[in-house]
């Protein structure tokens, strides 16, 4: 006779379910609120254009254009100086925070991003409302953790709660929001983390959708499945999106130094150049205007010629970099994936044109391209498929969206390329470990055989944090480190302490590599 164990009631659960339901609930009103701005200021935007394309030259009223969009810019830099944690998207701000590396007010942040996001996103710059949105729901998070006077690992599951929430109010995808968090901003899939993200996420879904309805943000829909027989299409797409993807993560990360060496700029006040750039793109393609969601699903009525495709990637890659680069409050999650549309486009109109392709199946491969796009940028594929699944509204296309996917994310890794939010995180806190070096003194850690750090990837060692790995030599070569860089036998780890800490930091790194051995 089968014997049933009745498992004991645990309040634990239940206090940071409800815990993560009332974060859910007052993240959605925030984001909601957040999102309805931001297509406000877009709708107005567009009409503002569209009268100037159709109306005479009145010059005062350019003047008055531009004087709005610096206007709009400096008060953005005011908002940057006074909380530079505000800049970028916040995912990884949220991340650092989460990990213990930094440390903001919650109030600062939240009052800020949101003013400053609105700012940004409703004059049309290439910027997403996702990264905000998960800084403001981690923002509330925090808030109620401070109310509740809660520390430790209960502060941070509200966090985490509220980053949920936020993207599930952004993009109406609670399962994609939960997984997010778990897979590439808490690094934890523990039952209490899952739990508590679930019901913020599902606390901010039912917000939003009480606010811009049912409808999927991202509905689009195909007559036919593609079939197997041309499953070599996702192969050879998957390989374009993970080489763009990895020439993405790469200028990405490079645009702060252009931004510094070419405006001479203060950083606060580099926005001005896409502000006073997106005038252009506003007069002469309105349609092109903000993340990118309204072209997305305007691919559902019609896709263009390839000439004007390869001309709509362009402009949106080369924006989106001058936008997000600049330091302003705004995302990469949207547009993201509205160049792996744009890609999807391209490869679909071309393989058509040669005949390889029937017509049917391009908005398939539009659909497919935007979750491997991601995957290869952000290195987080479940997210992905699942994100793409619930914002496309349609559950039929999971295996061609995780061969897409895989392969896409296989090709920026042979690439050597990092989780994009994880690398600029680093961009954040190495520059503060390095200032805090009065003496910088280079430490090489040999990597035997047999020793407990083969096989280990980066960001599975808890290094002092008096010391920053700085490279690895590896015979002839010098791989310079990231959190998924494997550490192999025969390396030498090449790190930066301050001479002061060195033999402290060889104690301690000691200590770390017995610890591994029991």
């Amino acid at each position: 006779m089968t014997q049933f164990v009745k498992e004991k009631f645990n309040l634990t659960r239940l206090r940071s379910v409800l815990l993560g339901l009332l974060v859910g609930l007052m993240s959605g009103t925030v984001v909601s609120a957040f999102r309805y701005c931001i297509e406000v200021g877009l709708r107005y935007s567009r009409l503002v254009y569209g009268h100037l394309r159709i109306a005479p030259f009145v010059w005062w009223q350019w003047a008055l254009l531009i004087g709005v969009n610096l206007g709009l810019a400096l008060i953005v830099a005011w908002l940057l100086k006074k909380e530079p944690y505000i800049s970028g998207s916040g995912i990884p701000q949220v991340e650092g925070q989460l990990a213990g590396e930094l440390e903001m007010h919650w109030w600062s942040i939240l009052w800020r991003k949101f003013v400053g996001g609105v700012l940004a996103l409703g004059p049309g710059l290439f910027l997403g409302r996702e990264g905000p949105s998960i800084q403001l729901g981690a923002s509330v998070g925090q808030g109620l953790a401070a109310r509740f006077k809660l520390s430790g690992t209960d502060r941070r599951l509200l966090i985490a709660s509220g980053s949920a929430a936020g993207l599930a109010a952004a993009f109406n995808a609670p399962i994609a929001g939960t997984l997010f968090v778990l897979e590439e901003v808490y690094h934890n899939f523990s039952p209490l983390v899952w739990l508590t993200a679930l019901a913020g996420a599902i606390g901010s879904d039912f917000v939003s959708l009480n606010v811009f309805g049912l409808v999927p943000v991202l509905h689009l829909s195909y007559s036919r499945s593609l079939p197997v027989s041309s499953y070599w299409h996702l192969i050879l797409l998957g390989i374009l999106l993970g080489l763009f993807g990895y020439l993405y993560q790469r200028i990405l990360l490079v645009m702060p130094r252009w931004y510094r060496n070419l405006t001479h700029l203060p950083r606060p006040l580099q926005g001005i150049v896409p502000f006073l750039l997106v005038i252009l793109v506003g007069y002469f393609a309105p349609n092109l205007l903000g993340g990118g969601n309204g072209l997305i699903v305007g691919f559902g009525q019609y896709v263009p010629s390839l000439l004007v495709l390869i001309a709509i990637f362009v402009v949106r890659f080369v924006f989106s970099m001058i936008s997000y680069g600049s330091g302003l409050p705004g995302g990469i999650f949207l547009p993201i994936l509205s160049l792996g549309a744009v890609i999807g486009a391209i490869y679909g109109v071309f393989m058509n044109q040669l005949g390889l392709l029937p017509h049917v199946y391009i908005m398939n491969l539009i659909i497919f391209s935007m979750a491997g796009y991601f995957a290869g940028i952000g290195k987080a594929p479940f997210t992905a498929i699942l994100l793409v699944t619930e914002m496309v509204g349609n559950l039929t296309h999971l295996m061609p969206l995780a061969v897409l996917s895989l392969t896409a994310y296989l090709v920026v890794d042979l690439l050597g390329g990092a989780p994009i939010y994880e690398a600029l995180l680093e961009q954040m806190t190495m520059p503060k470990t390095v200032q805090q070096l009065h003496r910088p003194d280079r430490l090489e850690i040999p990597v035997f055989f047999g020793s407990p750090l083969n096989g280990k990837m980066v960001r599975d060692m808890p290094w002092p944090k008096e010391a920053l790995l700085i490279g690895i030599r590896r015979g002839e070569q010098e791989v310079i480190p990231h959190g998924d860089t494997l550490i192999h036998e025969g390396d030498s780890l090449v790190i930066l302490t301050d001479a002061t800490k060195r033999t402290y930091v060889e104690y301690q790194i000691g200590k770390i590599l017995k610890g591994f051995i029991k």
